[in-house]
């Protein structure tokens, strides 16, 4: 039987160093913080998701950029031993999940290693990182999924679910997501029934919303869902942010509270604060708190819920981006401020005024390291020490964590830590 004839390349395919669809036997040597698999030809790298350090792969060239070449991963030939089955029969199809085959210990290991790497590289500072604490349910612990799908074609809807694995526009049909909780994995079939039932209510792509509350699962954005922290309960709009993964929030609480009052502050600022999560929740350790938000439901939102929790010593304002600290009294030097900004990180309004007011310590919360490490310059710059890096696991099974590091204000600017 003759082989299979090798497909030609893309027109803008740049076909050096590897030819389109060449095959190559390599070494993987680490994890980036994409969860990419890195090995080495001849000092050039080609980066092999699904690849695991220490293995041996048969990868397939798709691409060569200027510095390094992508691969698929077609067969382990020397597997790792922290490889482990995948639970989910999609892994590796669905983009939603990136290390399903890797052990949760192993998967620890190398987000605080891929930390420290970004410290390094991107913030140019060596600095220790705290063991990432393990979130206590790795399975069915998302209290929130946002399934999509394309417009009806002929009067049907097709694919409910997720981007594919390295794709932005296919569809993965997704009948059970094994990180949602239960209780929204057994609405889902409901949900996904009807609206194929129902084409003709939509005229274009959707994304359907489903949020767990309490024994409930919410699918209108409006709708108010429920949480309780610590003893403290929040109400919010089920389509609002909150963080998704409620288990290990008591423990990611308590530390940004005792990390921002470790100062020795005796007053609270939580900027990006939403609903006021941070800002209720450390409220004890402080004599008042202030919560800051861009949106004016938002603060609406947070002052409810410490109404309803009985926190009187905790306000919450709408403020600009370019007067977010305006109307603030209390002096900076007994203030500690909390920072938990979008995934792309803090803007150079926000950080002028931060700098300008120049508060004792900053807790920095961010979901994206990456822009993480970006803003931690300017903080060193302008005077601030990095204390303590610790990193938390919110979201098991992929490649994404929260990192928790606390800056402490010195008498100069200063561009290292001690």
């Amino acid at each position: 039987m003759s082989e299979s004839p090798t497909p030609s390349a893309p027109k803008k395919f740049n076909p050096v160093p590897f030819a389109y669809h060449e095959e190559l036997t390599l070494d993987i040597e680490k994890l980036t913080n994409l969860a990419q698999g890195i090995a080495r030809v001849n000092g050039w790298v080609v980066m092999v998701p699904f690849a695991l350090p220490g293995e041996r792969v048969l990868a397939r060239i798709y691409r060569n950029h200027k510095n390094y070449s992508d691969a698929d991963l077609i067969r382990v030939i020397n597997p790792s031993p922290d490889r482990i089955d995948p639970r989910c029969p999609l892994f590796g199809t669905c983009g939603g999940c990136q290390y399903q085959n890797l052990h949760y210990d192993t998967q620890l290991t190398w987000k605080q290693q891929q930390v420290a790497e970004l410290l390094k590289h991107m913030g140019g500072i060596e600095h220790p990182v705290e063991p990432v604490i393990p979130s206590p349910t790795q399975f069915n612990y998302r209290s929130k999924i946002t399934p999509h799908f394309q417009q009806p074609r002929n009067g049907q809807i097709a694919e409910i679910g997720f981007l594919a694995n390295a794709s932005r526009h296919r569809i993965i049909d997704v009948p059970h997501c094994d990180i949602a909780m239960t209780q929204i994995n057994e609405k889902l079939p409901v949900i996904r029934a009807d609206v194929r039932a129902n084409p003709q209510r939509y005229k274009r792509a959707a994304t359907l919303l489903m949020r767990a509350s309490q024994e409930h699962v919410l699918t209108e954005s409006g709708h108010i869902a429920v949480e309780i922290v610590n003893g403290i309960r929040f109400e919010f709009k089920a389509g609002d942010f909150f963080q998704n993964n409620p288990y290990i929030l008591p423990a990611f609480v308590d530390h940004v509270g005792r990390e921002a009052a470790a100062s020795g502050a005796t007053h609270l600022l939580d900027t990006y604060c939403g609903s006021g999560l941070f800002a209720l929740t450390c409220a004890k350790h402080f004599q008042s708190v202030t919560g800051i938000e861009i949106s004016e439901s938002a603060a609406a939102r947070a002052a409810h819920n410490a109404q309803i929790n009985q926190i009187t010593h905790a306000t919450f304002q709408a403020g600009s981006a370019e007067h977010i600290f305006k109307d603030i009294t209390h002096p900076a030097s007994d203030t500690a401020v909390i920072v938990d900004p979008p995934r792309a990180g803090c803007g150079d309004a926000f950080l002028d005024q931060l700098f300008a007011f120049g508060p004792r310590s900053v807790v920095y919360v961010s979901c994206n390291p990456a822009t993480q490490m970006r803003d931690l310059t300017k903080f060193l710059q302008s005077g601030y020490t990095l204390e303590k890096v610790q990193p938390f696991d919110l979201f098991p099974q992929t490649r994404h964590l929260e990192c928790v590091m606390t800056l402490v204000k010195t008498s100069t600017p200063t561009t290292a830590t001690r």
